[in-house]
């Protein structure tokens, strides 16, 4: 799926036009052309936070609607200089959609060093939101950019100044002298709802401003592998390459998001595109604007997603909640008193329904905030409070367990040593790590289903502390019926839990 979600902004030479394939994302927010912190501009953001009328839809037409909102949707252009680029064969050959399917076309051998630097094109979209021209865009549209030419709608054109950048949310914010400029106001992306009509509006493959229509098909998207923090609102209106930083509306001509990728096979619209939410960009906006970074909260753990083995292994009444399977030693949630195998359920007075929102209500927060936590341990609810921290730049916060969790397994055909001075270094474990490492994993196991594997180093079984080797071989001589083993284990700088159920591979 990955390989198919495109950014929407066009990189163009000629008349060929092409997507860029996503790439990573850096970790850290930039603010490479904005002025110093004492010299920052303000920002007066104005919104209406009411909820759509959904009793009455527009009849006939949403003529009225993108005559009041176009206006202040503008094209972005900008011109990104290419060091010691390779000679194409065809026009638009430089971008990497294309490469993956042609390779790196030369000029016959010419060393890459010998090239002159050369100029990229770049198309996408943004929004007027402040009279006095600030402009939300995506980051991807404006990252790398030598210069930012917006225009509007009128004709009227401008050097934009790029005020400040977040990766991490794919949000940017650029600036035009101007004044009594037409803007869209910014609606509660809280509000919306599954079934909401919607228009987006932008500028697709350069052919100039265009608007579809469509409904919102999801919402709270994540884990789609496009951005860092992704909460993104699904939409089947046609949205192409050159949309990227447009506008998506709801049918009171309020922003509710900014569209920034498809899902695609062909590069182009097939009715799942995403949009950022106008709340998360919102808060970007305000920060970025203020300081220039994004400085975001820090709880300090690692967090899994609850499936229906671990709910009943940890005595849940549902999926819902996130599982700690690590904490970061001296972090918030360490001196709070959150503990491994904890389950968030309540986060600063809202549910957890899983780690991704988890996630996103942390990174939201002011480091510094006390917040309320509810939590189950031992099937016992609790209440703490903790104090977040700023987002480091090197770690990670509430990070989504990524290993195999698939929750049919045993621990037959697993291997086990004593992790003694030479496993630590074999296999570059902390010397603070304890337990049992595991030497081989039969790749036909159900250990191996559930995502062990060697180097991974068992701490717990069935919630017991595994000290080394010959207690874990203990731990897992079962004499009941139950052939199902909950194993935390530390791999890859975290711990999680995995279930390993026996009666799967029986027989």
């Amino acid at each position: 799926m990955k390989n198919n979600i495109h950014l929407l902004n066009a990189r163009f030479g000629g008349a060929l036009l092409a997507v860029g394939l996503i790439a990573g994302l850096t970790a850290v927010a930039s603010d490479l052309h904005s002025k110093e912190k004492t010299d920052r501009p303000t920002l007066n953001l104005p919104m209406d936070e009411a909820a759509v009328n959904r009793d009455t839809l527009p009849h006939g037409s949403y003529a009225p609607i993108v005559k009041r909102v176009t206006p202040a949707v503008v094209k972005i252009v900008t011109t990104t200089k290419i060091e010691n680029p390779a000679i194409q064969q065809m026009p638009g050959m430089d971008d990497p959609f294309w490469r993956r399917f042609f390779g790196d076309q030369n000029d016959g051998g010419a060393p890459r060093a010998q090239r002159s630097p050369q100029f990229q094109t770049g198309l996408g979209s943004g929004v007027i939101v402040t009279k006095d021209g600030f402009i939300v865009t995506n980051n991807h549209v404006v990252d790398g950019a030598k210069e930012v030419k917006v225009t509007l709608q009128d004709g009227r054109e401008f050097t934009a100044k790029v005020i400040g950048r977040d990766p991490k949310s794919d949000i940017a914010v650029v600036k035009v002298d101007a004044t009594d400029l037409p803007t869209v106001l910014l609606a509660d992306s809280g509000q919306v709802e599954i079934g909401d009509v919607v228009l987006a509006i932008g500028n697709p493959f350069g052919v100039g401003q265009t608007v579809t229509s469509g409904i919102v098909s999801a919402k709270d998207r994540g884990n789609m592998g496009i951005e860092d923090y992704e909460d993104f609102i699904q939409t089947d209106a046609a949205i192409n390459p050159g949309n990227s930083g447009g506008a998506l509306v709801d049918i009171n001509g309020r922003l509710i998001g900014i569209n920034t990728a498809i899902l695609s096979r062909t590069g182009g619209n097939q009715g799942v595109g995403f949009a950022i939410p106008s709340n998360l960009t919102r808060s970007v906006m305000e920060s970025l604007v203020k300081t220039g970074h994004v400085t975001r909260g820090y709880l300090g753990v690692v967090i899994q997603n609850i499936t229906p083995d671990l709910a009943r292994e940890f005595k849940l009444k549902d999926n819902k909640g996130a599982l700690i399977g690590d904490v970061v030693p001296g972090g918030p949630a360490d001196k709070s008193g959150l503990k491994s195998g904890d389950v968030v359920t309540e986060f600063n007075g809202h549910p957890v329904v899983d780690n991704h929102r988890l996630q996103l209500d942390v990174i939201a927060i002011a480091p510094g905030t006390v917040v309320p936590l509810q939590i189950l341990r031992d099937g016992e609810k609790k209440s703490l409070e903790v104090t977040l921290k700023p987002l480091p730049g090197s770690e990670k916060l509430a990070e989504a367990d990524t290993s195999n969790t698939v929750d049919n397994g045993t621990l037959n055909g697993v291997e086990v040593a004593d992790l003694d001075q030479r496993a630590h270094q074999q296999f570059n474990v902390p010397k603070d790590v304890k337990g049992a490492v595991v030497t081989q994993v039969d790749p036909g196991s159900a250990a191996a289903q559930a995502g062990l594997k060697a180097g991974a180093v068992i701490q717990e079984i069935n919630h017991k502390a595994v000290k080394n080797a010959e207690e874990a071989v203990k731990l897992t001589e079962k004499s009941d019926a139950d052939k199902r083993t909950l194993v935390r284990v530390w791999e890859n700088g975290n711990s999680h839990y995995v279930v390993v159920d026996e009666s799967s591979h029986e027989g």
